[in-house]
């Protein structure tokens, strides 16, 4: 046994061969073999021939164990195939977590001697009584202090786990740049002793021990334990009982966390690059003079500093192209391989993507005029409170615009002509309130070709002659829809580089310049910009896929891994792991990078419940940080919101305290409120597509679903006992009104029993709390978005046949006007104001231009353009068919101009009056009491700033009041706001049926129509009144409507 204390240089170099890579029309490296049923088996590998391939398929998760047992019938047994040993090197098992602790499964290392092998060459196999071709063997003991409390906080899924110490003299660092694997031995030789202990009460010694194990076998278990124990103990340390690789995130995250510069810097004279790489044996960057260079000019060899490689070159490589050969040990081959990787840190691509470009993104030559003044021009935002979102996809909003420039359409530059129809069709959004327009994923994703000469399309003229339930327009766009030009985006590749097939060219610095002129236009029109990040997964893995980048670099470190070291799939493919320092680095460095290079004003996060609480905190803060006297960006106006889902792995905190959405209040960080958009929907995207709430016909107009039977109708109309978890149909009400105050925790609101509750009191039909929110910002509400069916489609397919076209338009503005007007930030999916349609497709992300197409002429919704793509959809045709095949479905013209117009006077209402947008938790729940001079002990509510009325077991069905007082300057009580109104009801109205509400509260006042619906176009909101000596309110079916009392 040789103990490590350090790594011979000359045994490194021994591994390691630089040369230059292939040429780039290799597709990236890659083998264009299929992948092998499973990886390498053989104990003693041949570097000479070997299969590679391009990803590992999933194994069997169960660890290989030997399993001890015994019965009247059965020999005690003791079995480890020598296959299963051989494939268990698969295998990540053992956590190296700190520089002198690894920790080992308790479940499967048993009594024994524990080893840590390396191999330099990756030449480690396991036989049953050695692991053969290791360099170095380290003997590890068992620590009996167990593994450390903060290791437990970082590594939670692990805190049963036993610790084994690391002996002080070995050089870890050198260390985790080889195959590693931990090893048990002699666990039969214990199970004898325990045998012996039992029957003679003594620790047996060599004479007593084969006289017991001769006289054991033959009276008790027959000649193979005979054979096995025998054998084991004449063994020093017996046979090898388990053997699995490590997984190094943690020790490397203690011995090579690092923040000094990384990725391309440029100086006056020089162009020097850093790369991160602690576990790599050699790093070289091969530089290539343009995109098309088969050969690179240079292949400059890095030199590494604890962990950090890098190389200083000249300044002529700006402009050129480069990408990285990093020889590394990779634990999804078992083999040291070398991988040909972009730059995580690229600001810039090839058109292919295979190349990092050299791009100083502070060149003035990349700047458009006015790029410095821009901070100074954004639209003033005073308040997140202030915020409305709009959803877009950057190709959707000009695809089908015939009044942009055709090389432009589908692109960022679309954004920037001032009487586009999609522009103008912004400019009304802007005028009447919407502050940001959230972009989806704009960075370099897979799924789409830059180069749009690479793309096929189908002839949309003949799709419009197909009719409207067709099965032919879907198979169309499905037959080519991996090889077009759509797609969400949600397939990450690199995150700091703008997306190349949104550019006019793909070359060079085109696509950043085009970037910040999308963005510098929105501004323009009153509009800040919104990213779509997706930090929580990435498209590609392994050492040869040619969408993989991070894993070729730290292979094993920046995707979380399970417990048998295969990565976790819970976000879709490819989770990261932002609770490891440098991948959480490395996303705050990629903000920070599209806020001080592109000046967008905030970011979306995609599954934001699989990233760590803190970093999405320390993200938040760095940000903030940022100035405009120094930064040219005001950091502290930058908003971050996100999906707090919280599921797979990371659920209930099980890697770390996740930003999951009961996990984020008081963070200022915004989430999705799902309870809301539920609860006016119905069910769940996941549940019965006819399940029906309360815009869709919940109770009131039935479409033939069986939501729990008449008894279930009825409890709708009874009170809810303790938390108002009665039933679903029992819960909808009160699971909006909460989502209506901002879904604030500690908001007070009637239930039906007639009692106080809490918002974080009431309760999902799931038994969650629907309120986590403790500020207004927190709670992003909406009703729909780029997922699952659009707002118009969800109405048509979840309402009754019979209604009509003209009903369901007034349900879809009913929808959008509950988001507008509830407290907290009001989020809308783009094309919902026109009535949108994706002809009841309810995940389009791959669905190209036709199913997901805008038309800002407003001459047609998208509504039946053909049965929706067969692989999310098929199930559902047959409700879907004869839907789309009625003509009665769908809109005309003028049911998408009311519409637009209905959309522009609730925005236009939201921002009349500061109570529909108090800023914080304080002003929502603020309530007066006065002392009842009747009742002794018991007070009165005097004055209530946000307060629902319909509530108790006297409820109307279908109808939400809201009322917003205010207070008035020189009088006790609450604090002026509104200089205009010092009184606002909204009544929402989902019934069929016109209907009256009165309220002892509301009476004698001055109450009258809102001056914007009082004007509207819409004549149906006209007829809503209001009576002062009952205090009675009329509302017209299907309609919300606004009354002000002025001051």
């Amino acid at each position: 046994m040789m103990m490590l204390t350090s790594l011979s240089s000359s045994l490194l170099s021994s591994s390691i061969s630089l040369t230059g890579p292939p040429p780039s029309n290799s597709n990236g490296y890659l083998s264009s073999s299929l992948p092998s049923p499973r990886r390498r088996l053989n104990p003693k590998p041949n570097h000479h021939h070997r299969n590679r391939h391009p990803s590992l398929p999933l194994l069997p998760r169960t660890s290989p164990t030997r399993s001890i047992h015994c019965s009247s019938s059965m020999p005690l047994e003791v079995s480890t195939s020598s296959a299963e040993l051989q494939d268990s090197l698969i295998y990540s098992s053992a956590f190296w977590v700190t520089q002198s602790i690894i920790a080992l499964n308790a479940d499967v290392v048993r009594d024994g001697s524990c080893y840590l092998y390396a191999s330099v060459t990756a030449a480690l196999s396991v036989t049953e009584s050695e692991v053969e071709g290791h360099d170095f063997k380290i003997k590890l003991e068992e620590d009996s202090g167990g593994i450390p409390q903060n290791v437990i906080a970082k590594f939670p899924h692990i805190r049963d786990y036993k610790a084994f110490r690391v002996p002080s003299t070995v050089d870890a660092k050198s260390l985790v740049k080889c195959q590693l694997a931990v090893a048990t031995f002699g666990c039969e030789f214990f199970v004898l002793c325990f045998l012996f202990l039992r029957d003679f009460g003594g620790w047996p010694k060599h004479r007593d021990y084969c006289e017991y194990v001769h006289r054991f076998n033959y009276q008790t278990c027959g000649s193979y334990f005979h054979d096995i124990m025998f054998s084991s103990f004449l063994a020093a340390d017996g046979k090898c009982s388990y053997a699995t690789g490590l997984q190094l995130p943690g020790v490397l995250d203690e011995l090579f966390a690092y923040d000094g510069p990384l990725g391309a810097h440029y100086s006056e004279d020089a162009v020097t690059l850093y790369l991160w790489a602690p576990t790599a044996q050699a790093v070289c960057a091969c530089v290539y003079k343009n995109v098309n260079s088969r050969d690179p000019m240079e292949a400059v060899q890095l030199k590494e500093v604890n962990g950090v490689w890098s190389v200083e070159g000249s300044k002529d490589w700006e402009g050129c192209y480069y990408v990285y050969e990093v020889s590394v040990y990779h634990p999804s081959t078992l083999h040291v391989e070398k991988c040909y990787a972009n730059d995580p840190y690229a600001r810039g691509l090839s058109p292919d993507s295979q190349r990092t470009l050299f791009v100083n993104l502070d060149s003035d030559s990349l700047k458009p005029e006015g790029w410095e003044k821009l901070a100074d021009e954004k639209p003033i935002i005073l308040s997140f409170s202030d915020i409305s979102i709009y959803e877009l996809h950057v190709r959707d909003f000009s695809a089908n615009d015939h009044t942009v420039h055709p090389d432009f359409r589908g692109g960022y530059l679309a954004f920037t002509p001032e009487d586009s129809a999609g522009v103008l069709h912004l400019k009304k959004l802007s005028n009447a309130g919407i502050t940001h327009v959230h972009l989806l994923p704009s960075f370099q994703f897979a799924g789409v070709d830059d180069v749009k000469e690479n793309w096929k399309c189908v002839d949309s003229t003949v799709l419009e002659k197909l009719p409207p339930d067709s099965i032919e327009q879907q198979a169309q766009i499905t037959l080519i829809q991996d090889d077009d030009g759509y797609n969400w985006g949600y397939n990450p590749v690199l995150w700091g580089v703008p997306k190349g097939s949104y550019a006019s060219n793909p070359s060079g610095s085109c696509r950043a310049v085009e970037f910040r002129k999308m963005v510098q236009a929105l501004n323009h029109i009153g509009l800040r910009v919104v990213l779509d990040v997706v930090y929580n997964h990435l498209h590609g893995n392994g050492p040869f896929d040619e969408n993989s980048v991070l894993d070729k670099i730290v292979p094993g470190y920046y995707l979380r891994r399970n417990t048998d070291g295969f990565i976790e799939h819970s976000t879709c493919v490819n989770n990261t792991a932002s609770e490891h320092y440098m991948v959480e680095r490395l996303i705050i460095d990629d903000l920070l990078n599209w806020v001080g290079n592109y000046k967008v004003d905030g970011f979306r996060f995609d599954l934001m419940g699989h990233i760590m609480k803190s970093t999405m905190v320390k993200a938040k803060d760095a940000i903030n940080k940022l100035t405009n006297e120094r930064d040219g960006i005001d950091g502290l106006s930058v908003y971050i919101y996100g999906e707090g889902w919280d599921f797979g792995e990371v659920a209930n905190n099980g890697r770390g305290i996740n930003a999951s959405q009961c996990n984020l209040g008081g963070t200022g960080i915004g989430s999705f409120n799902d309870r809301i958009r539920d609860a006016m929907l119905g069910g769940s995207p996941f549940g019965h597509p006819l399940q029906q709430g309360f815009v869709t016909g919940l109770m009131l107009q039935p479409n033939g679903h069986d939501h729990g039977g008449k008894d279930a109708e009825e409890l709708m109309l009874s009170a809810a006992k303790d938390h108002i978890q009665a039933s679903y149909l029992n819960a909808v009400p009160y699971l909006m009104m909460v989502g209506m105050a901002a879904n604030l925790r500690d908001y007070v609101l009637t239930n039906s029993d007639g009692k106080e509750v809490k918002g974080m009191e009431v309760l999902t039909y799931g038994g969650a709390p629907v309120a986590y929110a403790l500020h207004p910002a927190e709670t992003i509400n909406y009703v729909s978005a780029h997922d699952n069916e659009t707002l118009f489609d969800v109405v048509s397919l979840k309402t009754p046949m019979e209604i009509s076209v003209d009903e369901r338009c007034r349900l879809n503005h009913l929808a959008t006007s509950v988001i507008a007007f509830s407290q907290g930030i009001p989020f809308f999916h783009a094309g919902d104001e026109m009535l949108r349609s994706k002809s009841l497709d309810r995940d389009s992300y791959n669905s190209g231009d036709w199913f997901n197409r805008l038309d800002f002429t407003y001459n047609s919704n998208n509504w039946g353009v053909g049965l929706p793509p067969k692989q999310k959809n098929e199930k559902h045709w047959p409700l879907i068919r004869p839907r789309l095949a009625d003509p009665s479905f769908k809109p005309q013209k003028n049911h998408i101009l009311a519409a637009i117009n209905n959309f522009l006077d609730v925005l236009q209402i939201r921002y009349s009056s500061p109570l529909f947008r108090l800023m914080t938790a304080n002003a929502i729940q603020a309530r007066i009491f006065t002392y009842n001079m009747l009742i002794w002990d018991v007070f009165d509510i005097k004055y209530e700033r946000v307060r629902f009325h319909n509530t108790g077991p006297s409820w109307v069905p279908g109808v939400i009041v809201m009322s917003f007082e205010d207070g008035h300057r020189g009088v006790p009580g609450l604090t002026q706001l509104d200089p205009n109104y010092s009184f606002i009801v909204v009544i929402f109205n989902a019934s069929p049926s016109e209907v009256s509400f009165a309220s002892p509260v509301l009476r004698a006042r001055a109450f009258q129509l809102h001056p914007i619906q009082a004007m509207s176009s819409d004549e149906v909101v006209k007829s809503s009144s209001y009576e002062t000596s009952t205090g009675c309110f009329t509302v017209p079916p299907r309609t919300t409507s606004v009354f002000v009392e002025y001051r």
